[in-house]
């Protein structure tokens, strides 16, 4: 299978599977594990499957070309990150977003907020808490790491392999 899409495959279905088990033990649902563990451990995941995939793709490529592999790669996980999210807000946890509500509103009241600011604070991230908007904050959030990463990722590992980051003309 062509490498760009098992890797891709690979990101995708693992931060798929990360956020089943957030969903299953409820540690979304814990204002100190869910934003550390999910972003953390999916964005680790992300960046080690991208290591794993431009390894693969590094001879022959130029930097440029590792930037592109590693972004592809990043947006075949997307896909299968949305089509997770929306699976996992919709169909497995549809109570998702009343559970984060709730959690918010707990975190917010033991800062001392009144009920007022409470209610604006709600209503402020009430437009991202849709299925879809959060499949495409998953799936923005892997593109951009996917680049970013890509782009250090690449450097090295063009490095490492003895391939001369900048050629000369001169002879």
């Amino acid at each position: 299978m062509n490498p760009i899409l098992s890797t891709g495959l690979l990101i995708g279905l693992l931060c798929s599977a990360w956020t089943f088990v957030m969903g299953f033990t409820g540690w979304y649902k814990d204002p100190a594990l869910g934003n550390l563990l999910f972003i953390g451990v999916a964005m680790g995941i992300e960046v080690v499957g991208l290591i794993w995939g431009l390894r693969q793709t590094a001879p022959g490529r130029t930097y440029g070309g590792q930037i592109l592999s590693g972004t592809m790669m990043a947006i075949v996980a997307g896909v299968i990150i949305i089509a997770s999210s929306l699976l996992f807000t919709t169909v497995v946890f549809p109570n998702y977003f009343s559970d984060i509500e709730q959690v918010y509103r707990a975190t917010l009241q033991r800062q001392g907020r009144t009920e007022a600011e409470i209610a604006a604070a709600i209503q402020a991230s009430a437009a991202s808490a849709t299925p879809m908007a959060q499949a495409m904050s998953g799936f923005i959030g892997t593109l951009v790491t996917g680049i970013v990463a890509s782009a250090i990722i690449g450097l090295f590992l063009r490095t490492r392999t003895g391939v001369p980051r900048i050629r000369s003309t001169t002879s």
